[in-house]
């Protein structure tokens, strides 16, 4: 699967004052690894934000926002949120906010 390319560039942009950053092809897809941790990406024209155990639910529940599935079991931790969801710079925004919340809190790789 491709990955919006537009999508990734916005999300470049909004990375670029942090330290620690490297893109990687995973997922089908472009993931940004902060710390050595996928903390968000983008498949196809669907952002990937990884917001762990505890923020699943929360993440779940904002429009535009489904489990992350790629085999037919979704991924803990792992949402999906399709294009209406971050269309905006400020919905963006609060979801590589909720992956930095979560990858800053694990240890570097």
């Amino acid at each position: 699967m491709a990955f919006d390319p537009g999508s990734a560039e916005r999300i470049r942009n909004l990375l670029a004052n942090h330290r620690g950053v490297v893109e990687k092809r995973m997922f089908g897809g472009l993931a940004f690894m902060v710390q050595g941790h996928m903390c968000i990406g983008v498949a196809g024209d669907e952002l990937m934000v990884r917001v762990g155990a505890d923020g699943h639910a929360d993440a779940l529940s904002q429009p535009h926002a489904r489990a992350m599935d790629f085999t037919g079991r979704p991924m803990k931790g792992f949402v999906f949120v399709a294009l209406p969801g971050y269309e905006a710079e400020a919905a963006l925004q609060a979801w590589l906010d909720r992956g930095l919340r979560h990858v800053l809190l694990l240890p570097p790789k």
